[in-house]
């Protein structure tokens, strides 16, 4: 999995694309996000307080985008999520499909409660694994 779509960056790189970027703004502009990205990346590599003072960046700024980058490279959405029906009573009738790489496999229940249902999509589904 890549990590990031900027290249690894050094202390000296980093500061490098900073002062170009400086030389060639018109007016006051935004830092641009790969600029923070880099600037961010270094950090976890040289310390918030050594990269900010380099590359002349807002100390509070840079520590705020290298915390949300971190967060957001390890929040990754569950490959599974099992939902767990509260007792009730027995349905009237109910149909499960199931769909895999070998086909398809239909079953209709009737008078089956949902913890009877829960056990038998579990059971398939280790079966199918």
């Amino acid at each position: 999995m890549p990590r990031s779509k900027t290249p690894t960056a050094s202390l000296e790189q980093a500061k490098t694309r900073f002062e170009e970027w400086r030389q060639n703004r018109k007016g006051k502009v935004a830092i641009p996000d790969e600029l923070w990205s880099a600037a961010a990346e270094v950090a976890r590599k040289e310390g918030v307080s050594r990269t900010s003072t380099e590359l002349r960046v807002e100390w509070n700024e840079l520590k705020r985008r290298m915390t949300a980058a971190t967060v957001s490279r390890q929040t990754a959405p569950p490959a599974f999520v099992e939902l767990v029906a509260p007792q009730t009573e027995a349905l009237s009738e109910c149909t499960i499909e199931l769909e895999g790489r070998r086909g398809k496999l239909r079953i209709q229940l009737k008078g089956a409660s949902a913890s009877d249902i829960a056990t038998l999509s579990r059971a398939l589904w280790e079966a199918a694994s």
